[in-house]
Order: C-alpha cells, then sequence, then structure tokens
C-alpha cells in the first residue's frame, strides 16, 4: 500500500482491517499456544511430584519392614557401619519366647498382631534413644549409640533394655492370645571398631544365654560389661 502512491483512504482502510485480522489471529494462535505449554508444565509437575512420592515409598519399602515399620535387615547393617566404625555403641538383640506355639495355636495373622504389639513396646520404651529393626520373624535388634562404654554408660543402656523387656511381660496381648508373651534380650557393648557380624554374633549369643537360663531375661556378652 506504500508503494501505491494514488491509493485512497478506503484503500488503506481494508489494508489496516486485513492486517488486524492476521495480527487477532496470530494472537490468538500465541494464546492457544502458551495454554498448551502451561498444561504441559502442570503435566510435568505432577508427574515429578508423583516420581518423588514413588522414589520416597521404593526406598521406604527397601529400608523398612513391612509388617512393623521398622527398619529391616539391609538397614540395619548400613545404619550401624558408621557408629561402629567410629563411635560405641550398644547392640540389643532379642528374640520371643515360645513364639512358634503362638503361631502354631493361633495362626500366622494373630501372630503379626502379637509382634505388632510387641514393636509398640519397644518403640515406647526406646523413643529417640535408638533405632529398631527387625531382623527376623520375632527376632529384633536395638541400636544405642553409648559415649564411654567403660565409664558406665552400659548400665544406662542396660536399665533401658530391661526396661523393654519388663514392659513387654506385663502386657496382656488382646484375643484371641489373651495371655503373656515375652521377650528375651542379649546386648553387646561394643568400642570403635568391630563389623556388624562381630556385634550381631556377639549380641546373639547373649541372647542364647538368655534363653538357655530362663527365657524373659537380659543376658550381655561381656561379663566385663556386667
Amino acid at each position: 500500500m506504500l508503494a501505491l502512491s494514488g491509493a485512497d483512504a478506503e484503500a488503506y482502510r481494508r489494508s489496516l482491517a486485513e492486517m488486524t485480522s492476521h495480527f487477532e489471529r496470530l494472537m490468538r494462535e500465541s494464546r492457544r499456544l502458551i495454554g498448551r505449554s502451561d498444561r504441559a508444565e502442570h503435566e510435568m509437575n505432577t508427574l515429578n511430584t508423583l516420581l518423588q512420592i514413588l522414589a520416597h515409598q521404593l526406598e521406604y519399602r527397601a529400608t523398612h519392614d513391612d509388617l512393623t515399620g521398622v527398619l529391616n535387615r539391609s538397614a540395619v547393617i548400613d545404619l550401624t557401619r558408621q557408629p561402629l566404625q567410629k563411635n560405641r555403641c550398644c547392640d540389643d538383640h532379642s528374640g520371643l519366647d515360645h513364639f512358634k506355639q503362638v503361631n502354631d495355636e493361633f495362626g500366622h495373622p494373630t501372630g503379626n498382631v502379637a509382634i505388632q504389639g510387641i514393636v509398640g513396646c519397644l518403640r515406647r520404651i526406646v523413643g529417640d534413644a535408638g533405632e529398631i529393626e527387625r531382623v527376623g520373624c520375632e527376632s529384633f535388634t536395638v541400636l544405642i549409640p553409648a559415649g564411654d562404654i567403660n565409664a558406665g554408660d552400659i548400665n544406662k543402656v542396660l536399665s533401658l533394655v530391661q526396661a523393654m523387656c519388663e514392659a513387654i511381660a506385663c502386657q496382656v496381648f488382646v484375643n484371641p492370645v489373651n495371655r503373656q508373651i515375652t521377650v528375651s534380650f542379649g546386648v553387646s557393648a561394643n568400642p570403635a571398631g568391630p563389623s556388624f557380624d562381630i556385634a550381631y554374633s556377639s549380641a546373639d549369643t547373649a541372647l542364647y544365654h538368655a534363653k538357655i537360663s530362663g527365657r524373659n531375661r537380659v543376658e550381655v556378652a561381656d561379663e566385663h560389661y556386667r
């Protein structure tokens, strides 16, 4: 239109109307693309959130026991490796007394309820003082960081373990069990340095002695720390 020197006002108006129409069409297309981009960004953010939730769930399932929600054996090994190498700690290994009789008499679902009740007792007593792990069907480990074991911190640990033993023995489990279930405990007091297998084996040996000594009791792996 600029090149047409003889164009009148009407021609300019028609040209301007046509340009305006094209511009409005481009604006509508731009808004449509922006809307699609916003939806795509929202969907990506939603998917990212879902992936984070899924990753958290997978990590939780990989490190926790399905029945009780406490840490599992693989998590125990990872959790104890650093404290055992750098600090003193106590490994408390526990096993339910005559638990097979409960399963045989009442069935595994009832046995599972009993296990959950025992974990509840352990949680109430341990609190933030240690970490509870389920390492077998009716076996649990409690990792308790300790300061200077030789200076008497082991006595505090033993008092805590004894409180766990007594709390479980005092609990009467609901129907159909409706009776006492006891737990035996083996404790190993470990200076910095030993591997998880050594600490666990030491506590397991103490647990064995607790079982053969009458059950529903606490035994320490090293008599020096008694």
